[in-house]
C-alpha cells in the first residue's frame, strides 16, 4: 500500500506563524486563514501564489443500476446533459465563467456513441472511455478487473494532462444519471454502514423510491460483503468508469502534489476510496460544499474534512467545488497581501 506525503509541514509551520502576524484580531480570518494555510502548505510557498490557474474535470458515465428505479430521470439525461456542458450551458458552466475556472469533459462510460458531434469533439470527449454504461450493481459487477485498471489509469492520465497545464487547483466533477447509488455503496463499504445510513434522494426522489434504492444500495453491499476490504474490487464490483476514473485522478492528484477542491457526493466518495488505497491522499483535499446526501457528510467527517460552503446545492456536475473557489482564492489573498502588524508598529 502506498502512503502519500502530505503538504509541506515547512510550509504549514511558516503560514501558521504569518497568518498570527498579520495586522488582524487574533483568529478575525476564522476558517478563511486555516484555508490559506492549507493552500500555502500545498504550494509549500509562505506567502502562497494567486490562485489562478483552476481546472474542472467532469468525468461522465451511465450506470446500470439506473433501469432499476433508483432515480427520478432517464438515463437519457446523462448524453443530453454532456453535450451542455461542451456547449457552455450547464449550471457549472455559467459558474465556471463567473470564476475563471475550465471547464473539461470526459466520457468513461456514457451508454452514447455522440456520433452526431463533430470528430475532433468526439474523439477528445471519448479518449478515455472504458464501456458504454456499468453493470447493475446489486445483481452483478460495475466492472471487469481489466476495465477498472483501465479507468484508474485514465483518471490519472487526465491529472497528469491538468497538472503539466499548469493548474494550481484541481476540481472533479460528475455527470451520470443513478450515479448517488453507487457512490452511497462506495461510502458504506469504506465506512461499514448500512445503506439506510448513506443513501439520499439523489435527483429527488419520492419516500418510497427512496425505500426502493436504500434497497438496492444494500443488496449491493451484501452481494460482494467479501470484497469490501480492498477499495479497488470496491470500484470493481461497486462503482463504474467514471467513478474509478475520478478515483484516479485524486490519487495522482495527491501524489503530485497539487490541491484539490472535492465537489459533493460522487467526488467525494472517490477521494475516501483514494484516501484506503493510498492514505495520506485526504490531506490534499478540501471540501467545496456540504451536499445534502448523507453519504457525503459522513465520508467528510471519515476524512476530517468541514465544507466550505452549505447552500443546499444537490446539482453535481461539480458546482459546489466551482462556487467554492473564490473561497480559496481569497484565503490565498489574505494571507499574503495583509499586512504584518510588526510592520505597522515602531520598534
Amino acid at each position: 500500500m502506498t502512503t502519500i506525503a502530505p503538504p509541506s509541514a515547512d510550509a504549514r509551520e511558516a503560514a501558521v506563524e504569518r497568518l498570527a502576524g498579520l495586522a488582524t484580531p487574533p483568529g478575525a480570518l476564522g476558517r478563511l486563514g486555516d484555508l490559506g494555510v492549507w493552500i500555502a502548505a500545498a504550494q509549500g510557498e509562505v506567502p502562497p501564489r494567486p490562485v489562478d490557474v483552476v481546472r474542472l474535470v467532469i468525468f461522465a458515465g451511465d450506470h446500470g443500476v439506473a433501469a432499476h428505479g433508483v432515480s427520478a430521470f432517464p438515463s437519457a439525461i446523462t448524453g443530453a446533459m454532456v453535450r451542455t456542458f461542451l456547449a457552455g450551458k450547464a449550471g457549472v458552466s455559467a459558474l465556471a465563467r463567473a470564476h475563471n475556472v475550465s471547464v473539461r469533459v470526459l466520457d468513461l462510460g456514457v451508454d452514447d456513441d455522440f456520433a452526431d458531434l463533430p470528430d475532433a469533439v468526439r474523439g477528445a470527449l471519448t479518449a478515455h472511455k472504458v464501456r458504454r454504461s456499468s453493470g447493475a450493481i446489486h445483481l452483478e459487477d460495475a466492472l471487469t478487473a481489466d476495465e477498472v485498471r483501465a479507468a484508474l489509469d485514465a483518471g490519472a492520465a487526465v491529472a497528469r494532462e491538468e497538472v503539466a497545464a499548469g493548474s494550481q487547483l484541481l476540481l472533479s466533477g460528475d455527470m451520470g444519471i443513478g450515479n448517488t447509488t453507487p457512490a452511497a455503496a462506495l461510502v458504506a463499504a469504506a465506512l461499514g454502514l448500512p445503506a439506510a445510513e448513506v443513501t439520499g434522494r439523489g435527483t429527488g426522489i419520492d419516500a418510497a423510491a427512496w425505500e426502493h434504492k436504500t434497497a438496492v444500495v444494500q443488496a449491493a453491499l451484501d452481494r460482494v460483503r467479501d470484497r469490501l476490504d480492498d477499495p479497488v474490487a470496491c470500484l470493481q464490483a461497486l462503482g463504474s468508469a467514471d467513478l474509478a476514473a475520478t478515483t484516479g485522478f485524486l490519487l495522482t492528484a495527491a501524489e503530485l502534489g497539487v490541491p484539490v477542491l472535492l465537489d459533493g457526493l460522487m467526488s467525494v466518495a472517490c477521494a475516501l476510496t483514494a484516501d484506503r488505497v493510498a492514505p495520506g491522499a485526504a490531506a490534499w483535499f478540501a471540501a467545496g460544499h456540504r451536499s445534502t446526501e448523507p453519504a457525503q457528510s459522513l465520508a467528510l467527517a471519515k476524512m476530517g474534512l468541514e465544507p466550505l460552503l452549505d447552500l443546499g446545492l444537490r446539482l453535481g456536475e461539480g458546482s459546489g467545488a466551482v462556487a467554492a473557489v473564490p473561497v480559496v482564492r481569497s484565503s490565498a489573498a489574505l494571507l499574503r497581501d495583509v499586512a504584518l502588524l510588526s510592520d505597522l508598529l515602531p520598534e
